[in-house]
């Protein structure tokens, strides 16, 4: 399927690997020119020359921490013109809400749900003059399904889903869109780590854990991260102008309601 976006220009956050990275190939198997993003600078050039050799487009690394406005404006000078962003950073680690601080509920907040804002902020205006823009914010299936011990990694990405509702029905009228995409469990580092630490606690093999977890999801399997990054490259798509103010949750049926 032609996605009708050959020519755009993408920026990704947090796309040197997992799901902002599966984003960033299939933005670029689409013939978008990508802007790809991570603090690592190694393994970010890395992620941009695979993604260059596998799909042959132009792809441009920025290492600088996103949630910092240097950050913001190193990606930005890469791309001063974006028609697409995603919005994309790692949720605060596993934590009792007792044991959250002030300075880890704001770090939690300000990562997961003022960053993203800010870089709309930023891209929005542009977006509504050309007449074309795309915005998919990467928040968690725990926004639909709070899980204890997610609850700062929840509330934030909640709030932020809040947040762009408004903002996302005031530019609709010039062809730009904004959405959201809530990842169940997908086949990523994170995942691999939470399960490692699970079976850490249990004292368990590892696999005993994650194929557990495997059978306890109507899938039966976990996600590959493929399948996120051409959902989301669906929702930049020309096609998609009719999709806004959405969660798309994609989570192997595993959250059990009907809305």
């Amino acid at each position: 399927m032609d996605l009708g976006i050959v020519g755009r220009t993408a920026i990704v956050c947090a796309s040197s690997r997992g799901l902002g990275r599966a984003c960033a190939v299939e933005l670029a198997r689409a013939g978008c020119r990508v802007v790809v993003n991570g603090r690592d600078a190694a393994v970010l050039e890395r992620t941009a020359a695979e993604i260059r050799g596998a799909t042959g487009a132009e792809v441009v690394a920025v290492a600088a921490d996103v949630a910092t406005p240097e950050g913001q404006d190193a990606l930005l000078k890469a791309a001063p013109a974006p028609d697409i962003l995603v919005n994309n950073n790692a949720g605060p680690p596993f934590a009792d809400f007792r044991a959250l601080d002030r300075e880890a509920l704001l770090k939690g907040v300000v990562g997961n749900m003022v960053v993203p804002i800010e870089l709309v902020q930023r891209v929005i205006d542009g977006m509504v003059e050309r007449r074309f823009g795309r915005i998919v914010n990467i928040t968690s299936a725990s926004v639909k399904m709070p899980l204890a011990g997610l609850d700062l990694s929840s509330g934030a990405r909640a709030g932020l889903t809040g947040f762009l509702a408004g903002v996302a029905r005031s530019v609709a009228r010039a062809n730009v869109t904004i959405n959201f995409l809530l990842p169940g469990p997908f086949e990523t580092d994170r995942l691999r780590s939470n399960v490692e630490a699970a079976a850490r606690g249990r004292g368990v093999p590892a696999e005993q854990v994650a194929e557990e977890r495997r059978k306890g999801n109507p899938a039966g399997r976990f996600g590959d991260p493929a399948e996120f990054g051409a959902a989301c490259a669906f929702l930049c798509s020309a096609q998609a102008g009719y999709i806004t103010g959405q969660s798309l949750l994609i989570d192997g049926g595993a959250y059990p309601g009907v809305l």
